[in-house]
């Protein structure tokens, strides 16, 4: 699994990198490959696509999620770079779990109802007297990569009528059709490919 951290901070070498830099070790204690990314607001996120998984951080400012992370989402090519990806959220902040969950979350959120959200997290502002918190956040992430790979593992199967409609298209369409397919299945939450489906799915492989 590769795993990128696409952060914002203020501060060069500040809390917000360190608690990346963890975030990192434990990643690749766990046999993922990771990298760490700062924002620009107008830079090209295209290299999102080489990623299975995006965790993406900043700090809160004045009751604003740090500007060149939302300015990315809003203005750049990130949030269309950040299609059919798997992301984790964090932010760091002094204020409350429970009016940072309502404030400041819905920031990003709002930017990512076509992803799929694993985890969550506010730290506070001294998550870094207690590195726990954090390896926690990663395994976290982690459980939940895991079981999403496995549910659509489990839950795309093809029904007889299904397969043998596959099996009619030419061969050179029978991958995207079964890749587009599958995606389908997984964001809308279809136990089951059936024909019907694949007639409501069309649109995601073209037609």
């Amino acid at each position: 699994m590769k795993a990128v951290i696409l952060y914002d901070s203020r501060t060069k070498s500040g809390s917000t990198e360190a608690i990346i830099d963890i975030m990192g070790l434990k990643l690749a204690e766990n046999g993922a490959y990771v990298e760490k990314a700062k924002c620009k607001a107008l830079a090209d996120y295209s290299f999102l696509n080489a990623f299975d998984l995006v965790i993406l951080g900043a700090p809160v400012y004045y009751f604003l999620v740090s500007s060149q992370l939302l300015g990315a989402l809003n203005y750049g090519n990130l949030k269309k770079n950040l299609q059919k990806k798997k992301v984790a959220l964090f932010l760091t902040c002094g204020s409350p779990e429970s009016m940072a969950t309502v404030l400041y979350l819905p920031q990003l959120k709002i930017h990512l109802v076509r992803n799929k959200i694993l985890v969550e997290k506010i730290f506070p502002s001294d998550v870094l007297s207690d590195n726990a918190i954090i390896d926690s956040f990663v395994l976290d992430v982690l459980y939940e990569y895991n079981k999403t790979l496995k549910s659509r593992i489990l839950s795309a199967k093809w029904t007889v009528e299904a397969q043998e409609w596959l099996e009619s298209v030419p061969v050179f369409l029978q991958g995207k059709i079964k890749e587009g397919a599958e995606e389908f299945a997984e964001e809308m939450g279809y136990k089951e490919i059936t024909c019907e489906m694949l007639e409501a799915a069309k649109g995601k492989f073209g037609g």
